[in-house]
């Protein structure tokens, strides 16, 4: 597959082959849909809690005798029936939300939106994706090479660029990952993605089925 290569000021400077194996898979909507629900399930944090009425404090005397005081009968304020007392079937925080996916099948996700995002032009592959410092002005002007402001933009540099991470961090619609990182949601979450030329090679030997 030969796809256009590009400059930072989005001005074509060639052509580059890139496996079919690796970003040329069938897209497949309902593997996508169980890998990203299975990623977000992983992500979610148990954050309701509850105490059941063997975990409040208190209750450990009857509160009145059994017969002769007209009310009706108690045997701890731990009860549910008591304000402050337990919770009945509540939410606790041992709860597991976890799922499990295959590494291939997980794969195969992936690829398979990145697939698709090439085939319909939303990924750009750059002959060299740098950033000089960190400065959030520069990489905002880099982006608008590419996308319009109502537009997301992910970046994909070769190697480890902290100054294209740190200014990522301060624009709302512009992330960063590296090729070792790629993941469903944020594949799915930014509509256009930046892919420099040295990362290729990084994803062809992660992700290669």
């Amino acid at each position: 597959m030969k796809v256009d290569l590009f400059n930072q000021k989005n001005e074509k400077t060639g052509t580059l082959d890139l496996p079919d194996a690796v970003f040329g898979v069938e897209w497949n909507p309902d593997l996508v849909h169980q890998a990203l629900t299975v990623q977000v399930a992983n992500r979610r944090k148990v954050l309701a809690n509850t105490k059941d009425r063997s975990e409040v404090s208190g209750g450990g005397r009857k509160p009145w005798r059994q017969k002769g005081t007209g009310r009706a009968r108690h045997g701890s304020t731990r009860s549910p029936l008591w304000r402050g007392g337990g919770i009945t079937f509540g939410p606790i925080k041992e709860r597991n939300f976890s799922r499990k996916i295959n590494k291939k099948m997980k794969q195969l996700a992936i690829l398979g939106i990145i697939s698709k995002k090439l085939g319909e032009q939303e990924i750009k592959i750059i002959d060299t994706l740098e950033l000089k410092d960190r400065k959030t002005k520069n990489l905002a002007n880099l982006a608008k090479n590419f996308i319009s402001s109502k537009e997301s933009l992910l970046l994909i540099p070769a190697k480890e660029n902290k100054n294209i991470y740190s200014a990522a961090r301060n624009l709302a619609k512009v992330g960063a990952l590296s090729p070792e990182s790629l993941n469903v949601y944020d594949l799915l979450k930014y509509q256009k993605v930046l892919l420099d030329q040295g990362a290729v090679e990084s994803i062809v030997k992660h992700y290669k089925i």
